[in-house]
């Protein structure tokens, strides 16, 4: 099968080094100049097209493409499975822990990554994220000529999205009731938190089961902010379960025992290519 690892561009800025390894090393210091080197002599840095060499003169405006690498990426030990595929689009259903995207460590362990190569198809791309701790459905666009469709889809909000989530009980409240609020960048800088303001993010929260300690809630976000249903939650009082970031940052266990109890449950959208009316289900289970 073909390598169809994801692709890095780097547009060469304005500077005065010498060479484009030189440059290399410099902007990305966590990856050392012998690594690069052996990528060089791999031919996985490429320019428009051709492989960088070692000695490759440095060239500001010069579009620079290469391919992630890690060493000694770990496992993880969670399946994906397919929901729905078409000429358009494939839905994939993702386990906890499973990066959409590759990013920092995780390249070859990614949703996108298993896909592609399940499928071999090279054209797919995610329209939206789920964090890597939340489970659930995930929508790829399939091929370059209908993506744009799809993509407006997302972009104007026409995807009605359901979550559920387990989290301490709200024995106090009427369900169900709208949580908004305004949602900033906190600290640190992968966090957010509300802030006094005009409100930016709305949540619509409901009641599924009631358990004794915990209640399983479902969850319908009318905005899409980073980290909205994860930080409504901890601000009512009822963080998720199993979140290692609200309402305070905690140590993630790496030994996978405490999934985030989010799960992106249903999708429901007009089908812009067919016009029919589209419905996909998550079949995960969240524990409560």
């Amino acid at each position: 099968m073909p390598d169809h690892l994801p692709i890095s561009r780097i547009v060469l800025p304005p500077g005065g080094w010498a060479t484009v390894l030189d440059f290399l090393c410099e902007r990305f210091p966590a990856i050392d100049r012998e690594t690069w080197i052996d990528r060089m002599a791999r031919g996985t840095v490429t320019a428009d097209g051709v492989a960088v060499t070692r000695t490759a003169p440095y060239r500001p405006g010069t579009a620079v493409a290469y391919r992630r690498e890690v060493d000694a990426e770990p496992r993880i030990p969670f399946e994906e499975a397919i929901v729905h595929i078409d000429d358009d689009i494939v839905v994939a259903d993702k386990p906890h822990f499973l990066p959409v995207m590759p990013a920092g460590r995780h390249v070859e362990e990614t949703l996108s990554v298993r896909l592609i190569r399940r499928l071999d198809n090279p054209d797919l791309v995610a329209l939206h994220r789920l964090d890597r701790g939340t489970a659930g459905l995930v929508v790829f666009s399939a091929r370059p000529s209908s993506r744009d469709a799809y993509t407006r889809l997302f972009r104007e909000r026409a995807i009605a999205k359901v979550y559920e989530a387990v989290a301490a009980p709200m024995p106090g409240r009427a369900f169900p009731f709208v949580h908004e609020s305004r949602l900033e960048r906190g600290e640190p800088f992968f966090r957010m938190r509300e802030v006094p303001g005009e409100p930016n993010a709305r949540t619509r929260v409901d009641v599924i089961a009631r358990g004794d300690e915990r209640w399983l809630y479902r969850l319908s976000p009318e905005t899409g902010r980073k980290h909205q249903l994860r930080v409504h939650m901890a601000a009512l009082g009822s963080p998720i379960a199993g979140d290692p970031a609200y309402p305070e940052v905690r140590d993630e266990r790496a030994d996978f025992a405490e999934p985030l109890q989010l799960l992106a449950r249903e999708l429901r959208f007009v089908d812009p290519i067919t016009g029919e009316q589209r419905v996909f289900r998550s079949t995960r289970e969240l524990t409560y």
